[in-house]
């Protein structure tokens, strides 16, 4: 098919589905969260497979968050002029092939080889994807399509990764990963049908940065992020061997246990729906109190099932109000330049994220698995603080 006969069939298909292009948007997201957070679920059996510990195989999420963290802004940066569509069908390519290359892998490096990749998708794939999803919308749906990208990045935690520890309990993680790989290229070839031709419309630039890391509020809601991120991400890393071997709790019990977290991401999400707009800065604050609540008490509360379902749940509310509320807080600095603040501020996350994982590993290696929550609980006082500060200082600003 030529390139005019493609183009009036894609014409054709929107003017008959013309909400399907941001649905798809809204499924990629869930795909490519899905397997940035699923290696949690398989953690211990990719240890297992491969003869190490599962501190070893903890680096697998440290690489690729910290890959991410740096790739965002330079990759944003190099492919700022080009073709949308074309650029996110490349993306696809190199997600499906690595994924192959996880399911193959003879050895641990190969493995985190094939996840290096992966994390270069997925910081170029958040780069993106806004922007795409907006300019698919049907006109006057902006704000929907917006909310269809939240959604999908949120129901990775709530569906994806229970059903990749399912896939992976029954079928081997291999098979897991396979499995996402194979969903990606459905989507893939659904963009090609679906997704209309998408010139770049980047006009930013980077000179804006150094003036905005002058901004001391933005600083400290930025430290605020990675310090948090860096506490849930101690303990959260290896929660699965930490329910099995601490807790005794069984496979089905330790699926149930993040299907109750990703759950009650939703539920904090609704939460800031109705009072975030007049008290994003309160709600941050006692977001990390419940977190530093939750992973002070996890190691009690794993000997009880109703302390730990409610532990769950705490902890997957906590961790999505402060996702939702800094980010919120973090736009209000400056209206004027939201793409680098949010290129920024996925990186600081991802900064925590990784560091999370590598303080977990080295807990687990040098103290006990037991301790993780106590360790997340200590740096997560440190955000606490940090907030009680801005609180006082810049409470008029936020």
């Amino acid at each position: 098919m030529n390139f005019k006969a493609q183009t009036r069939n894609t014409g054709t298909l929107l003017k008959r589905t013309p909400y399907l292009p941001m649905l798809l948007m809204g499924v990629s997201a869930f795909v490519m969260n899905t397997t940035e957070f699923v290696p949690v679920a398989l953690l211990s059996d990719i240890a297992a497979d491969f003869s190490i510990t599962t501190a070893h195989a903890g680096w697998m999420l440290t690489l690729y968050a910290w890959a991410v963290a740096l790739l965002s802004l330079p990759l944003m940066w190099v492919t700022r002029h080009l073709e949308r569509k074309r650029l996110l069908l490349v993306l696809f390519a190199v997600f499906i092939v690595s994924h192959a290359l996880s399911a193959v892998a003879w050895r641990y490096e190969v493995l985190l080889l094939s996840r290096i990749a992966i994390a270069f998708t997925h910081a170029l794939f958040w780069s993106i994807t806004a922007a795409i999803t907006i300019r698919v919308a049907p006109h006057g749906k902006k704000a929907l399509a917006l909310s269809v990208l939240a959604t999908g990045s949120s129901l990775a935690m709530v569906l994806g990764v229970p059903l990749g520890r399912l896939i992976g309990q029954w079928f081997g993680w291999r098979i897991t990963f396979a499995v996402i790989g194979v969903i990606a290229l459905g989507v893939a070839g659904l963009h090609i049908k679906v997704l209309p031709t998408l010139p770049s419309q980047f006009q930013g630039t980077l000179k804006k940065i150094p003036q905005l890391l002058k901004n001391p509020m933005l600083l400290s809601l930025y430290g605020i992020c990675f310090i948090a991120f860096a506490a849930h991400y101690t303990a959260y890393t290896y929660i699965e061997p930490f329910l099995s071997q601490v807790g005794a709790v069984s496979d089905n019990g330790v699926t149930l246990v993040l299907l109750l977290i990703g759950v009650a991401g939703i539920v904090g999400s609704v939460i800031f729906s109705h009072c975030g707009e007049r008290y994003s800065a309160q709600l941050t604050a006692t977001a990390l109190l419940l977190l530093l609540v939750v992973l002070s008490t996890l190691v009690f509360a794993v000997a009880s099932v109703w302390m730990l379902g409610l532990s769950a749940i705490a902890w997957g509310i906590a961790v999505m109000l402060l996702v939702i509320a800094l980010k919120y807080q973090v736009l209000l600095v400056d209206q004027t330049a939201q793409d680098m603040l949010m290129s920024l501020f996925s990186g600081i996350i991802n900064v925590g994220i990784g560091t999370g994982a590598l303080l977990g590993g080295y807990v687990v290696t040098h103290l006990s698995l037991a301790y993780v929550g106590f360790a997340g609980a200590a740096i997560v006082s440190v955000a606490l603080l940090l907030m009680v500060v801005v609180l006082q200082r810049c409470s008029p600003q936020l």
